[in-house]
């Protein structure tokens, strides 16, 4: 019996992890909260829930204790709008809680520790971007500067740890996951959930930031759980980063009109070229997940949307 600890368990990737692991024969589950107890008792028999602060380091420690697998999901993660106007937000506490959980696992020798990553640093192509097309820097100008390079440190902290011990570390740069459990609120969630709240809450028309020409590459949750489960199976290295996609991209304006439709609404499609907007497209090259763990999403954008139309918060 191996004992996994889901770090960040009551937020987005985390509930789903607490789901895909609480239903998985060989796992004890240990779960993570800092300031929402609102599932501590939805799974209360099943997940050993420990409240803690990871960014002090005698919190680490406690949660840290007898583990043999960490899902690294705790993040200070907040919508475009913050991103834009405070960038800050996404540096400071990420870069102390991740540093002390890795310390920690190396100290503790824990068998495993996956870390969520980012496609940020990647520059758009004219093709699939692949792991190695990143080539050390981000542009300063780029928006997502602090974020992206925060990112990309501890990646670098994730391969310096594995050649330390005995831990192996994982790395995955996620495009935009999507799914059940995500915060459906126009304000306050991202680009997909908010966009649904939207549509879900319009008679007649959406507005969409931008021109509608940016270009996002999904992942639905699901598949990425998969992913996941197949990296602690299957890794041998000390430490590996992948790519974890669709391994297509969609224009904003697809995006939105296929949820329009999959939520069965006639809305008309406003763009407000006054608010921020990534004027790039980027689609992953997703061949490295396929060889090295035998890796491929099941659902494109259409299954994904109709899944959540059954989804019992959007109803």
């Amino acid at each position: 019996m191996k004992k996994i600890l889901i770090c960040g368990a009551s937020g987005f990737v985390g509930r789903n992890l607490l789901d895909a692991f609480t239903e998985t024969a060989g796992y004890e589950v240990r779960a993570t909260w800092n300031k929402n107890a609102n599932l501590t008792d939805v799974y209360h028999n099943d997940v050993e829930w420990v409240h803690a602060n990871l960014t002090n380091s005698d919190d680490v420690k406690k949660v840290f204790s007898g583990v043999d697998i960490v899902l690294q999901y705790a993040a200070i993660s907040t919508s475009m709008k913050d991103a834009v106007e405070k960038p800050y937000i996404h540096v400071t506490d990420n870069v102390v809680m991740n540093s002390l959980m890795m310390r920690e696992a190396h100290e503790q020798g824990v068998e495993h520790f996956i870390f969520p990553s980012c496609t940020v640093m990647y520059e758009p192509l004219e093709r699939p971007v692949k792991e190695k097309d990143f080539k050390g820097y981000i542009d300063n100008d780029n928006i997502y500067f602090g974020g992206g390079s925060t990112k990309v440190y501890l990646e670098q902290m994730c391969e310096f740890y594995s050649q330390l011990g005995n831990t192996k570390y994982t790395a995955i740069r996620q495009s935009n996951i999507y799914g059940k459990y995500d915060t459906f609120d126009s304000e306050e969630g991202h680009f997909f959930p908010a966009t649904i709240d939207k549509v879900l809450k319009s008679e007649d028309s959406i507005s969409v930031w931008g021109d509608g020409t940016e270009k996002k590459d999904l992942l639905y949750v699901e598949d990425l759980i998969e992913l996941i489960k197949l990296i602690i199976g299957r890794q041998t290295n000390e430490f590996q980063l992948v790519n974890a996609g669709y391994g297509k991209s969609f224009t904003i304006t697809d995006i939105v009109k296929s949820i329009i439709k999959g939520f069965g609404k006639d809305l008309k499609i406003k763009y407000d070229t006054t608010k921020p907007s990534r004027k790039v497209g980027l689609e992953l090259d997703i061949s490295k997940s396929e060889k090295v763990f035998g890796w491929k999403p099941k659902y494109n954008l259409e299954s994904g949307i109709e899944k959540l139309t059954h989804h019992e918060r959007l109803k």
